[in-house]
């Protein structure tokens, strides 16, 4: 199975800076979007599901005769389905490593390979996007019937494609707009610093009047919503970097959700697409892009669970504005002087950041000591800080650093208590909407309809943050 996105401390501001890969700093798993029409320019077959299927068989994959790969009877695009009764443990379709379209199975992958010191950069996604942009446009490339189930990217609906003054209306507060103006600025420079000059050095395989910025950008969305990136084994993982993205045909056509049935494996030789619980007949089998909140799944694969659906998700409070809140409740200079000096210690115990952010579960706090230790630190008194900078932050008290539970939230000490609320009032102010406003939308089933899609997918991020946010008032009023 791909590993779980790691949750980030720096929440929404902090994307692009996460631990892994990729631009979000996230296992990258798939996402399957409404179908495509074939690729006219790449000469691709009028009916690009039979075509695909038929080159899987040339190419090893080995589809079990339980399960049917359809438009029909799939909540997005294509999907698949149960033929028949599914037992939990039972191989769905195996994948051989040679089917896999990565930089290392690219026609150009001699090239990449040879250039690979001069490809790095912080996505890490160069090799596989340059593979991408010569076989997507190569008319006899192998990867044809696969691309055939994409016309043009056009479909692609991530935040990223929106209008910035759509984005900024519809996302305000939630951390998307930010992330994404990150995003386009690391495309621009992966762009314009080393694929332009790659291009320029090879002009008998690329063109930049037909490679463009804009089918760049196109190809990193394609890869945020369909690429896999295998975990890295136990004993690896401290000394390696994450593992490149690749594209796995067949697995990125499951569609995603929260509570999923099934999990990809990985072998030496092959991926497995492998049943966790007993399927139905005619049920649609879900794969999992790992422990994503609803902010992150729109962003990075251009939609979100409607509530309750997605038990994962979270909401942000941003570190600066737990200071702020602290700072409104300094009655004095010489109070406020003490915020500032207990921040900047905060700061030095890498407990608090100007991009952070602290992560809210529906349960718990998910960045539970960053967040105990930030509230316990803006309460002191003066003598006490002064007591707690001698000891460098260190204190025997296994109860402070106990899980941050909806429990244990409604048992903090009431000034931290108060921060906390102050602190959640301000994020909930960062909204362009209330929460009753929204509720109302959604509660109205002719309202909720004639809202777009864009509208829809924003108004689940923001109501799912809001209710984590809501609770929390409720928590520690």
């Amino acid at each position: 199975m791909a590993s779980a996105p790691k949750r980030l401390k720096g929440g929404a501001a902090q994307v692009l800076a996460g631990e892994g890969g990729g631009w979000g700093g996230f296992a990258l798993l798939p996402l399957t979007l409404p179908p495509r029409s074939p690729q006219a320019a790449a000469g691709s077959s009028a009916r690009p599901l039979p075509a695909f299927l038929a080159w899987c068989g040339k190419v090893g994959v080995e589809l079990s005769p339980k399960v049917r790969l359809s438009a029909e009877g799939a909540v997005a695009g294509y999907g698949v389905l149960a033929a028949e009764e599914l037992e939990a443990g039972e191989v769905l379709f195996t994948v051989p490593r040679s089917a896999l379209l990565s930089q290392h199975t690219t026609a150009i992958r001699t090239l990449l390979m040879e250039a690979q010191e001069s490809l790095q950069s912080q996505s890490g996604w160069v090799p596989l996007l340059l593979a991408l942009l010569h076989e997507y446009t190569a008319s006899n490339s192998h990867w044809q019937p696969y691309f055939s189930l994409w016309q043009d990217f056009r479909s692609l609906d991530h935040p990223m494609f929106w209008p910035e003054e759509e984005r900024t209306r519809l996302l305000q507060g939630t951390g998307i707009p930010e992330a994404v103006d990150k995003d386009l600025a690391n495309i621009h420079l992966e762009y314009s610093s080393i694929i332009l000059p790659f291009m320029k050095s090879h002009p008998n395989i690329f063109d930049p009047k037909l490679h463009t910025l804009e089918l760049y950008k196109q190809l990193v969305a394609f890869v945020m919503a369909y690429s896999f990136q295998e975990p890295l084994d136990e004993e690896d993982e401290d000394e390696k970097g994450p593992n490149p993205p690749m594209m796995v045909p067949v697995a990125d056509i499951l569609n995603h959700v929260a509570n999923h049935n099934a999990n990809l494996e990985y072998s030496p030789q092959c991926l497995r697409m492998v049943t966790t619980q007993p399927v139905s007949k005619g049920q649609e089998i879900f794969n999992t892009y790992g422990q994503m909140a609803n902010w992150q799944l729109l962003h990075m694969y251009g939609f979100a669970e409607p509530y309750p659906g997605n038990t994962n998700d979270t909401a942000d409070v941003q570190m600066v504005t737990v200071r702020k809140a602290a700072l409104q409740r300094a009655k004095s200079e010489a109070q406020q002087q003490l915020v500032s000096e207990q921040w900047d210690f905060l700061c030095q115990l890498e407990m608090v950041g100007e991009e952070g952010a602290f992560v809210l579960g529906w349960d718990e706090v998910l960045t539970e000591e960053e967040l105990s230790t930030t509230l316990k630190v803006l309460c002191m008194s003066e003598e006490e800080f002064k007591e707690y900078k001698e000891q460098d932050g260190w204190e025997d008290d296994s109860e402070e650093n106990s899980t941050l539970s909806n429990e244990a939230l409604s048992r903090l000490k009431t000034p931290c208590k108060e921060l906390l609320y102050d602190s959640v009032l301000l994020t909930l102010e960062s909204y362009g909407s209330d929460l009753r406003a929204e509720q109302d939308l959604l509660s109205n089933k002719e309202a909720y309809e004639r809202l777009s899609r864009r509208e829809q997918q924003a108004l689940h991020v923001r109501y799912g943050q809001k209710r984590i946010l809501h609770q929390l008032l409720e928590l520690v009023h």
